[in-house]
């Protein structure tokens, strides 16, 4: 027996919300409100560079779409960065976690992007340890990801 065809209940179904390539862009802002400069500050003064740095990296605004709070957080950053010479860098990436060390890569070529008297080839250092611990996937999920320094 014939079943009845004229229904259209079937058509009020959203079959592409059962598509898993669907993107979706993030509409919240993700992220921290950027590093306290001067708490940062009162620890580069100290000389707890890697205390510095992770509250920098811990506190970056990702997810933000306030450019100006972006690059405030990038010239902490750097700061910090450059502070730190070059023997402690291998030390201070390997206090780092995976994640962390992703965030501290999107500065790095960010800081790239926008380089100041003699910052260049201390970010340079910096990206030789980072990749050496981190590898390339490192630099894969820096570059893919949606979610700018």
């Amino acid at each position: 027996m014939a079943k009845n065809t004229f229904s259209s209940a079937f058509r009020k179904i959203d079959v592409d919300q059962y598509n898993e390539d669907n993107f979706k862009e993030d509409d919240g802002e993700l992220g921290g409100t950027g590093p306290n400069e001067n708490d940062v500050m009162v620890l580069l003064n100290q000389g707890k560079y890697i205390d510095a740095l992770k509250a920098v990296i811990n506190s970056s605004p990702l997810g933000s779409k306030n450019q100006h709070l972006k690059d405030q957080a990038l010239n902490i950053t750097l700061k910090v960065l450059l502070c730190i010479r070059v023997p402690q860098i291998e030390e201070a990436v390997q206090a780092l976690t995976s994640d962390e060390l992703d965030i501290l890569m999107k500065y790095v070529y960010r800081g790239f992007e926008n380089p100041t008297e003699g910052s260049s080839g201390h970010l340079l250092h910096w990206h030789e340890k980072i990749y050496g611990i981190g590898g390339v996937g490192c630099i894969i999920r820096v570059l893919s990801d949606t979610k700018r320094a």
